[in-house]
């Protein structure tokens, strides 16, 4: 049996949840909705304040499909709680960020400085040469985050680029002189 599979999802008071037809699970909160398609074969059920993930067999798919439908389930509802943030830092010479009302504008040692939209449902905050990523629904927070890095990725002589707050680089020597 799934290990993930099989745990409850406690959902809080202030947040309410619907199974509609096909599976299509929308769950709101006091940060925002959010839906998503369960695929037919899992069973969703609510008891005592706290989801349960079913699965009908033990073959493979269904396996697999047990664990992965309690995580976006249990995702959903940290989302509408809490929200999820993820943390980029501007690390050269040069390099800064600003934010122009909902436009994310970066100089990052191009000729032009790059300006991104944020998406709905995105928004970002900008202090110093630190970027975050805020947002209900996390691999949307995931994927622009992952987006503003894509700019400008760090390299490994000098460290420079866009990074993950808690990413490691690892540097590389330069080029051996002669002796």
């Amino acid at each position: 049996m799934s290990r993930i599979g099989r745990q409850p999802i406690t959902v809080p008071e202030k947040v309410s949840m619907e199974i509609g037809k096909n599976n299509l699970i929308t769950i709101k909160g006091p940060k925002g909705e959010l839906k998503e398609q369960i695929h037919k074969d899992i069973k969703v059920e609510q008891k005592d304040g706290q989801l349960f993930v079913i699965r009908p067999t033990d073959n493979k798919m269904h396996r697999s499909l047990h664990g992965l439908s309690r995580a976006l389930l249990n995702n959903m509802v940290t989302g509408v709680t809490q929200g999820f943030e993820k943390k980029l830092q501007v690390v050269g010479v040069g390099y800064k960020c600003e934010k122009k009302g909902k436009t994310l504008v970066l100089n990052v040692g191009y000729s032009h400085p790059i300006e991104m939209a944020d998406p709905d449902g995105i928004e970002t905050a900008v202090a110093g040469n630190e970027i975050t990523v805020k947002g209900i629904n996390k691999s949307d927070v995931g994927n622009y985050a992952a987006k503003i890095r894509e700019q400008r990725p760090p390299e490994p002589y000098k460290g420079k680029g866009i990074r993950y707050q808690d990413e490691r680089i690892i540097r590389k020597e330069g080029k051996a002189g002669k002796k």
